[in-house]
């Protein structure tokens, strides 16, 4: 597609607030913004197992106005290892530079919270960051937990302050290897089920395991 074209469509490029609140849980999530000049536009990448096809599909009609190729399969090989994953991007566009402004150091470019998550969070953001990185705990637990160890310890506190605060939802850290995930507290994953349940796609449900007893949408 030649540029004249692609500047045309990204000229006509809106953010309506049902995208605004799923880039928001995407950065939160896996989702994962690149700039090819110097930060005044950005592009975001989505991957996922192709186990997710249908979030990705939902991902892609959400984001449609921001993309020019369907979600194609990916070919991974590590070690001996083959995995099959499932993705697309959409076009560089300045409409993307603020959440790359909030959610990424602009020195280290590493991942971080910002200043403002409390303003920023909201139901579907909620869901769309569990679809990303929730799980249940194991099979033999109730416990749900986030993967949220690309933040740091510091940025995780205003992550769980505003859980709180915003939605009553109480969590706890759990050191890794690789940095803390967000485990939620019995006492609230109920609250936490109610808020996240009209946005769960039937295939992410898995994720719940043995609390999997959301009425369907």
């Amino acid at each position: 597609m030649n540029s004249k074209l692609i500047n045309e469509i990204r000229s006509k490029i809106t953010l309506s607030n049902e995208q605004k609140d799923i880039l928001i849980g995407l950065m939160l999530g896996d989702g994962c913004l690149e700039s090819q000049n110097k930060n005044r536009t950005y592009r975001l990448k989505i991957e996922q197992s192709l186990l997710h096809k249908e979030y990705v599909d939902w991902l892609y009609k959400k984001l449609k106005n921001l993309v020019l190729t369907e979600p194609k399969i990916k070919i991974k090989k590590i070690g001996d290892k083959t995995y099959q994953n499932y993705g697309f991007q959409t076009i560089s566009c300045s409409q993307l530079r603020f959440f790359a402004h909030q959610f990424y150091d602009q020195i280290s470019k590493n991942k971080k919270i910002p200043k403002i998550i409390g303003r920023l969070l909201n139901p579907l953001a909620l869901a769309v960051w569990f679809m990303d990185d929730g799980q249940i705990k194991s099979i033999k637990h109730r416990a749900l937990l986030i993967n949220s160890q690309c933040f740091s310890k510091r940025d995780l506190g205003l992550l769980r302050k505003a859980l709180k605060d915003k939605f009553g939802i109480e969590t706890t850290l759990k050191k890794e290897n690789t940095g803390y995930r967000i485990y939620l507290l019995s006492k609230t994953i109920s609250s936490f089920l109610a808020i996240i349940n009209p946005y769960i796609l039937p295939s992410m449900r898995y994720k719940l395991g043995r609390i999997n007893t959301l009425p369907k949408r």
